[in-house]
């Protein structure tokens, strides 16, 4: 078998062992050494693929766009727009956990890129991953609008908007609390959700 051939398996491997490092901690740090042995390959195949970090994690990320979420409630036609979007949100949000599953994530995001000055590589997987996160949620609210359920324009900065929402929450439960929040979370959800599907400035 030639190396051509190899090439594609390679590269799939590749793209795989990183996606999922990024799945199971979205504040993993993709280095070339860390991937190559999640995939199973030389840094050397890696850096054929991918010359640089950047590179590799823009590709990761590019892929991950349009992923099909299992039973993504934006499909449950059970539900009102206004239901729909709101799962979606409550969705989000549950892959953040609560008490001291959320003050792991949170303190692994601080330290990954607040406490010390990230480098470009570092805040470049931020970033990407930021832009995906708001990219969901746009795909979302274009879901609602194709279907006539909400205000055509402004997507991207409701999108924006309730990125920012949900990040505020996600950083509360990491902070202590006298009171269970899971209401008050709603309520401001539900808040958000009504402000990007009716009245919207720019829509």
């Amino acid at each position: 078998m030639n190396a051509e051939s190899k090439e594609p398996g390679t590269r799939s491997k590749i793209l795989i062992a990183a996606a999922t490092m990024l799945g199971e901690n979205p504040t993993a740090r993709l280095s070339v050494r860390a991937v190559a042995a999640r995939a199973q390959v030389s840094t050397g195949s890696l850096r054929h693929f991918f010359p640089t970090q950047r590179e590799l994690i823009e590709t990761v990320i590019a892929a991950m766009y349009d992923l099909e979420i299992p039973d993504d409630p934006i499909n449950d036609h059970s539900l009102t727009p206004h239901e729909r979007l709101l799962a979606c949100l409550q969705m989000l949000l549950s892959h953040v956990g609560v008490g001291a599953r959320a003050r792991e994530q949170w303190g692994a995001l601080y330290e990954a890129y607040v406490a010390t000055a990230p480098s470009e590589d570092e805040a470049a997987t931020y970033l990407a991953l930021d832009r995906m996160g708001r990219h969901r949620i746009e795909q979302w609210l274009s879901a609602l609008v194709d279907e006539g359920a909400i205000p055509a324009g402004g997507i991207a900065a409701r999108a924006r908007f309730l990125s920012t929402v949900t990040t505020g929450i996600m950083t509360e439960r990491a902070l202590p609390s006298e009171t269970v929040r899971v209401d008050s979370e709603n309520e401001t959800l539900r808040l958000a959700v009504h402000a990007v599907t009716s009245g919207w400035p720019d829509a």
